[in-house]
């Protein structure tokens, strides 16, 4: 029986078994693949848009994949999106763009760690020039 009101008493632990062949990252090999993903993002966004993001940032921690990208409006769209109506139209046209990258990369970020997607999430704030997607996958990918 647990009781909620002694939190001592109750100690949550997660073991996932380590499957054979299943590598968790250490810190110097987390750092470069981070590094990896974020040249790889700043060339997807390139070949498909024709300009890359300004700020790429990467994070691989315990089984998730967080990407963050701020500056990837043009400047006609940085214009647009101060009227309710712009920032509405920006919005749903650079979801769009986002959800196409989850369809071209997805497979990609599963292949390079080794771990299958198991849950994920995806939001563009275009009034701040802002866009994330975050993966959980099926396994601790690091140390």
């Amino acid at each position: 029986m647990i009781n909620i009101g002694q939190p001592d008493q109750f100690k949550g632990i997660v073991v996932k078994s380590k499957e054979p062949g299943e590598k968790r990252l250490n810190e110097q090999e987390r750092k470069r693949m981070q590094h990896e993903f974020k040249i790889y993002m700043e060339q997807y966004f390139k070949r498909t848009l024709g300009k890359s993001v300004e700020t790429t940032k990467i994070t691989i921690v315990e089984d998730m994949l967080i990407i963050r990208g701020e500056g990837f409006l043009t400047e006609p769209e940085k214009f647009i999106v101060k009227t309710p109506r712009g920032k509405e139209a920006i919005r749903a046209s650079r979801m769009h763009v986002v959800q196409q990258h989850v369809v071209d990369n997805l497979l990609f970020f599963e292949n390079k760690l080794g771990a299958k997607a198991i849950h994920q999430t995806y939001e563009v704030e275009a009034e701040h020039d802002f866009w994330m997607h975050a993966i959980v996958f099926n396994r601790i990918l690091t140390t």
